[in-house]
């Protein structure tokens, strides 16, 4: 049995998911350690109930631990002593699809605020503005557009959630709610 705290965070935000009434994408689940850096990293999607697949709105969430963050966590529970609070790094991409008509992008960032609720001590920003992807026919007619739209930030894991596992449920706990209501207000569109 594995038992490490980025093994706990990843099931503490799928569990907040998943009480949000989010549907997880199971095949667009990845767990990579980047062999170089030694970096951490877990990547999933999330969609509202009922969608059909693909969905026209879902919540692709990324979330890395670094190699720092490894090392601070490990001369923690050999001396008992931080150095360094370890991070979780926490990315979100909203993303609308398979839209007929590009929307006014107006639309969409008012529905996205510049930053999320404070998720473990700390918000993710939203990074600039939106990305637009349109798709072709062959007779070079507009086909489907796309909007997407992310955030991103660290959440610092303290001596106290370290010391206690149960506490990455309250601190990520945010993500589920702000995720769900996000993609129901994007729906909306």
């Amino acid at each position: 049995m594995l038992d490490h705290v980025f093994i706990d965070a990843i099931g503490a935000l799928r569990t907040a998911l998943e009480l949000a009434m989010l549907e997880r994408q199971a095949v667009e689940e990845r767990f990579t350690t980047d062999a170089l850096t030694g970096d951490t990293r877990w990547d999933t999607s999330y969609i509202l109930p009922g969608e059909s697949v693909p969905a026209s709105v879902q919540a692709d969430v990324s979330m890395q631990w670094p190699t720092w963050s490894q090392t601070a966590y490990r001369g923690w529970h050999l001396t008992g002593e931080l150095s360094d609070v370890p991070e979780l790094e926490l990315e979100v991409v909203f993303r609308l699809q398979g839209l007929v008509v590009p929307p006014e992008l107006d639309e969409v960032l008012v529905r996205l605020p510049p930053t999320s609720p404070t998720i473990g001590g700390g918000e993710l920003e939203r990074s600039g503005g939106p990305t637009v992807e349109i798709s072709w026919d062959d007779d070079l007619d507009a086909n489907e557009t796309a909007v997407e739209v992310s955030y991103a930030g660290a959440v610092p894991l303290h001596i106290d959630v370290l010391a206690d596992g149960n506490r990455l449920d309250e601190l990520l706990g945010v993500a589920g709610g702000w995720i769900s209501s996000t993609l129901v207000s994007l729906s909306d569109l």
